[in-house]
């Protein structure tokens, strides 16, 4: 692949609900472009888009792939991004590094809950967005009503760019209100067409969407509207530029209309995207923060500078090649061989093959401009949200933050003896996916993973299997319950212990309180007159420590209480700090009984985003599983029904809202705090907690 200066590059995600057919208007972009001789099947496994084995298996994208080609003399990096929520971390990075974003809604459904997410990602990620009603040759194809739907859920900046005139499953026209022309599109799949003069029964209507055109890129800038105002329109030059100044500033959105599985209307698309959509570097700078400082560096792009930036967006793993990072720079030029520092490991990496791709095809290219994402193979030590520079220019860019995990699930190996290399394998995956977490529970032992969803979570565990040769099961975690107590009670403990030496001896006089929810444990040593040695007391705040770690009830630590020490006894021979510990623990125990003890959960605030018509459904599914609804709000054609749950009735819950909503309905979730488990939940825990006891003993 030849070299393109940086104003000839244009890098764009294609973004949407899933089956809005980002994936096979990807390929319509690549045959049109002449990268490819056919548009492939999602349901053969032929697309160039989902090439991973799991992708083809499950008929849906689950990687973002990088797909560059050539149109019109330019360099067109297509990033193809997951439309399922579970593979949502992908969309936010691919949104981190490109410059515009396509969003693809279908012709039939309209703006759905994905799409509406995504919109949100990239207007927080400040990426200009065109937009593609797909699909128009479906039978219930209604583009005027998914227009105005747009409109109602983006804002009135949305601009219709065509419309069509046939729509249905004969359709092949469209009208440009850019160029004031009919298109005609080939139904060959070949993408080409023919402009003539509109149809006078459709003149009306163009020259009213084109002067609403002229208005809407007028206000953009004064320079344009005085122009507007002078003349009462503008000159091509001056839409073209004002085109390109309103996309670039998120002033207007394009509207187009297409049927990507048949290659009609993609390609004046993409030369709309080539004309009007900003390039990489023009009018742009970019925050980076200088390493081991809080100082904000402002990086203005210069492909002739020696200060190189380039930041690491997403990790791929590839049979037989082994890791692959995507990077795009944004200063100076990276060569083939380049030497540089990996500012958030300190180490030096040597870039020796650099890459163009697009899917599994690699084209090994010597220089990346700034501007351009490329591929680099078996870095030793760069993961997804590093930063790589020049050794004399110590920066780094921002990391993606990545949205907190909704599904949860413990790992246990199958085999025994696995467990380091279970550990490896799952760190080594959430450095290729930061949206996929892990952790040690320290209180429960358990390996915790987290993800977007059970699918996310489902695809991680099997590439752990295929790559790293360990079988897990997932199960549900351990719920980290706390256990309390309600009133106050005061007792007393003697432990005696003779065995024929020295014995143990230990007396303990306490007092426990209930603390206010939050305040956590408190010691008070009122003891007086030296009835207990001061070197004992400590034994005694430890012993009782670690039985509150231990659990009284069933085994979950306990929290909130105050334990008062105000008298005893002790034996000038046999008592010793262990003693006064295990006086302590069993008197701690006896307290706990006779205060009225119980538990505690932990309650999760959620946000469910559901359309209107699941909203019933959505509400009894919570209520149903102890879940309080706070609130509601309506946006549109769906409700935001904000909820608190505890989070014992939380597992599977994303898979639960896919299959009450038909996959229309996501949530997120944050820790609230704890309240108490109704009675009946308790005594059920109970049970469980006594019987894996037993089962271990």
């Amino acid at each position: 692949m030849k070299e393109f200066t940086p104003d000839k590059i244009r890098n764009v995600a294609l973004i949407g609900h899933g089956s809005s057919g980002k994936t096979t208007l990807a390929d319509a972009m690549l045959l049109t472009s002449g990268a490819v001789t056919r548009i492939g099947r999602i349901e053969d496994g032929t697309t160039v888009s989902d090439y991973h084995s799991d992708e083809i298996e499950r008929q849906i994208s689950i990687n973002s792939t990088l797909l560059s080609t050539e149109f019109m003399g330019n360099k067109l990096n297509i990033l193809d991004t997951p439309g399922y929520s579970d593979f949502i971390g992908d969309v936010i990075s691919s949104l981190r590094v490109v410059d515009s974003a396509l969003l693809v809604l279908k012709s039939v459904e309209g703006v759905e809950v994905g799409s509406e997410l995504v919109w949100k990602y990239a207007e927080k990620a400040d990426v200009p967005v065109v937009i593609a009603v797909n699909k128009m040759n479906n039978e219930h194809a209604d583009f005027e009503r998914v227009y105005e739907e747009a409109k109602t859920r983006f804002g009135n900046d949305l601009i219709i760019a065509q419309f069509p005139v046939n729509k249905g499953p004969n359709f092949n026209q469209c009208i440009d209100v850019v160029r004031k022309k009919l298109m005609t599109f080939s139904t060959d799949g070949s993408g080409k067409y023919e402009e003539s003069d509109v149809p006078a029964e459709h003149q009306e209507r163009v020259e009213a969407e084109h002067q609403a055109m002229l208005e809407k890129v007028a206000e953009s800038s004064e320079e344009l509207l005085n122009a507007f105002f002078e003349n009462g329109t503008l000159s091509d030059e001056e839409l073209a530029e004002g085109f390109r100044t309103a996309i670039r500033e998120r002033k207007i959105y394009p509207v187009f209309c297409m049927a990507g599985d048949v290659n009609i209307g993609v390609g004046r698309m993409m030369e709309f995207l080539i004309n009007y959509c900003p390039d990489p570097v023009s009018g742009k700078t970019f925050d980076a923060v200088k390493t081991d400082s809080d100082e904000t560096v402002t990086i203005t792009p210069d492909p002739d500078s020696n200060d190189v930036a380039a930041f690491t967006f997403k990790t791929i793993s590839e049979p037989h090649v082994g890791e692959l990072s995507l990077f795009r720079v944004y200063n100076g030029t990276i060569t083939a061989g380049q030497d540089l520092v990996n500012q958030n490991s300190g180490k030096t990496e040597r870039l020796n093959q650099l890459y163009a791709l697009r899917g599994r095809e690699r084209f090994e290219v010597s220089k990346v401009h700034v501007g351009d994402i490329g591929a680099v193979v078996k870095l030793k030590d760069t993961h997804t949200n590093n930063t790589l520079t020049a050794k004399s220019f110590p920066v780094q860019i921002p990391p993606i933050k990545f949205p907190e995990p909704v599904m949860v699930s413990a790992v246990k190996a199958k085999a025994k003896g696995d467990e380091e290399k279970i550990g490896t394998g799952l760190h080594t995956l959430h450095e290729e996916d930061p949206a996929f977490q892990v952790k040690v529970d320290q209180e429960t032992g358990e390996t915790i993973v987290l993800g977007q969803g059970e699918i996310h979570i489902s695809i991680m565990t099997k590439r752990l299997k295929e790559r790293f040769g360990v079988d897990v099961e997932l199960k549900a975690p351990r719920i980290p319950y706390r256990e309390t107590v309600r009133k106050a009670s005061d007792v007393s403990y003697r432990h005696k212990k003779q065995t024929g030496g020295a014995g143990q001896y230990a007396e303990v006089y306490i007092k426990l309180e209930p603390q206010p929810r939050g305040d956590g444990y408190e010691f008070v040593d009122s003891i007086v007159g030296g009835v207990i040695s001061g070197r004992f007391i400590p034994a005694v705040d430890k012993g009782i420590q670690e039985q509150m770690n231990r659990g009284v009830v069933a085994g979950y630590q306990m929290v909130d209480m105050k334990v008062t020490l105000y008298d005893g006894s002790q034996h000038t021979v046999d008592s010793n700090e262990m003693a006064f510990k295990i006086a302590a623990q069993q008197a701690f125990k006896k307290a706990v009984q006779d205060a009225s003890p119980t538990m505690l959960e932990p309650i999760y605030d959620i946000t469910v985003t559901v359309p209107d018509e699941f909203m019933g459904d959505v509400m009894g599914d919570i209520s149903s599983h102890r879940g309080k609804i706070q609130g509601m709000e309506a946006e549109g054609p769906f409700q935001i029904i904000r909820a608190r749950v505890p989070l014992a009735e939380l597992h599977n819950y994303a898979t639960r809202l896919r299959s009450i909503t038909q996959g229309r309905g996501i949530y997120t979730r944050t820790f609230s705090h704890y309240e108490e488990v109704p009675h009946e939940v308790q005594l059920k825990i109970i049970e469980e907690a006594k019987a894996a006891k037993e089962e271990e003993s």
